[in-house]
């Protein structure tokens, strides 16, 4: 491949980074893309050919790494394709094209009222003081921007956001979105909303462990079993005291799955049972059920064999009135 930028001489030049790099790129970018990235952008001011394999030779990374990093950059529009080779992009033309498109789409009255408001304005920059000492990347403004208009938060949610992230140690802006839109889909607007939903994330949690524990699950559960464990929780509105219910009735199983217990636990919503106590009068009644369905079959099985017994009394009846009549005729 090739690689483009004004050829200058190696002996007096130098290779100038743009800052942008590194407060919207450099921190989500993994290390060895990073290496592959400056050196890109260092050979790019000599219009050399290289190869991938060389490339891989002389930084030492895997060449399959070395084909990942150019997807990533492509992906992430840090390079161009351009014929058999790549241009390397301008960042800071990138960046100012990235600003002014969003705003395009607000409304003057909307760009009017953000650029009024002092209190969003300073939790800008209290995150910015906070997570980036002091230099966070331009386009991190307009985004938090866009997040505030989008998804309707308050300047306490925004700043847990980011605490969040950075409690996570993914202090970059697919993650910050990630988590966004997750609180954005939650209605989360404020800091009371956001209480509620770490609450209910907490003891969906604490019951994760506790089933796990109760079924011997000593390395954890897997992905398919915590989506159960959540449809229970959230959509069902079952507490532990439900699904301890269901997980006891496993013990009459010799191999209980988590399909089973999805199945039991799942009547009793379609049956409309709310809590722990209408399961079991429920249960109960079923049980008592159950005992009269075997009273009625013993009885019927009784009759039955009565019957029988007597169709067998006239049938060795009727076989001694033959047998005398046969007697009598010889």
């Amino acid at each position: 491949m090739k690689l483009e930028q004004n050829e200058k001489s190696m002996l007096f030049s130098e290779t100038t980074i743009p800052d942008i790099f590194f407060t919207e790129y450099m921190a989500q970018m993994p290390g060895d893309y990073v290496k592959v990235y400056l050196h890109m952008f260092f050979l790019s001011k000599y219009n050399k050919d290289i190869k991938i394999n060389d490339l891989s030779k002389l930084l030492s990374i895997p060449y399959k790494t070395i084909e990942d990093s150019i997807k990533y950059f492509e992906e992430y529009n840090l390079v161009l394709k351009k014929g058999k080779g790549y241009a390397m992009v301008d960042l800071q033309e990138n960046a100012l094209h990235q600003l002014y498109k969003p705003n395009l789409t607000l409304s003057p009255e909307k760009i009017e009222a953000n650029s009024k408001n002092k209190s969003r304005a300073k939790v800008i920059d209290y995150i910015s003081d906070t997570y980036f000492q002091g230099s966070m990347g331009p386009l991190w403004y307009n985004q938090i921007d866009l997040w505030f208009n989008k998804y309707s938060f308050d300047e306490q949610v925004m700043i847990a956001l980011f605490e969040y992230c950075r409690s996570h140690n993914a202090l970059h802006k697919n993650y910050v979105q990630t988590v966004a839109e997750a609180w954005g889909s939650q209605k989360i607007r404020t800091w009371s909303d956001l209480e509620k939903y770490d609450e209910a994330r907490e003891k969906l949690t604490q019951i994760k462990k506790t089933i796990a524990k109760k079924l011997g699950k000593r390395n954890g559960l897997t992905e398919y079993e915590e989506a159960y464990i959540e449809k229970w929780v959230c959509e069902y509105n079952y507490g532990m005291d439900v699904i301890e219910i269901a997980l006891k009735r496993t013990t009459y199983k010799t191999s209980p799955t988590f399909e089973y217990i999805n199945n039991v636990i799942s009547d009793w919503y379609d049956r409309n049972l709310k809590t722990a106590k209408d399961v079991q009068e429920f249960l109960e009644k079923r049980k008592i059920q159950n005992k009269n369905v075997k009273k009625l079959e013993k009885q019927v099985s009784k009759a039955e064999y009565e019957q029988r017994q007597y169709s067998n009394l006239e049938f060795l009846y009727a076989n001694k009135q033959i047998d005398k009549k046969g007697e009598a005729n010889g």
